[in-house]
């Protein structure tokens, strides 16, 4: 029975108001994104992050901005950090790290990377066998899965 009457009410408040509502009383989320991407060579790009709290190596990626689609905003941090274009995208895995949410990607380019951020120190085409060692031990062994040499 309240329920109903609170179905009710919330249909006919104004957007605004509903809007309101949802921001007081639900917690503030960061997204961001990330993406394991392969050469046709069979390596994997790593970027040096200046920014990263432990290691530099990992992923490239970052936030997502406001009304963008996560492949977008993938795409575009992609594009900020490196300069590349990439293809054959698909999403892996999902995850809550307190009020934040990452997700990762994994997927292809075969273009030339360049450093386009000052948020980037170093880029490489990494093997399996050739990954940086200062790299997390979460990112590097997803990057040994996405190589075929992991679980």
């Amino acid at each position: 029975m309240i329920t109903d009457l609170v179905a009710v009410v919330w249909k006919k408040m104004p957007w605004p108001l509903r809007r309101l509502a949802v921001r007081i009383t639900q917690d503030s989320f960061t997204v961001s994104v990330a993406a394991a991407i392969t050469s046709p060579a069979g390596e994997i790009l790593l970027l040096d992050h200046r920014i990263r709290p432990t290691s530099g190596w990992g992923f490239p990626g970052g936030f997502i901005e406001h009304g963008e689609q996560p492949e977008q905003g993938l795409r575009r941090e992609i594009r900020e950090e490196v300069g590349l274009e990439i293809s054959d995208v698909s999403l892996i895995r999902v995850r809550t790290l307190g009020k934040h949410i990452e997700m990762l990607f994994r997927a292809t380019s075969d273009g030339t990377a360049a450093i386009k951020s000052r948020e980037i120190k170093g880029f490489g085409w990494f093997s399996a066998a050739s990954l940086p060692t200062e790299m997390s031990a979460g990112q590097k062994a997803y990057a040994l899965k996405v190589l075929g040499e992991g679980e």
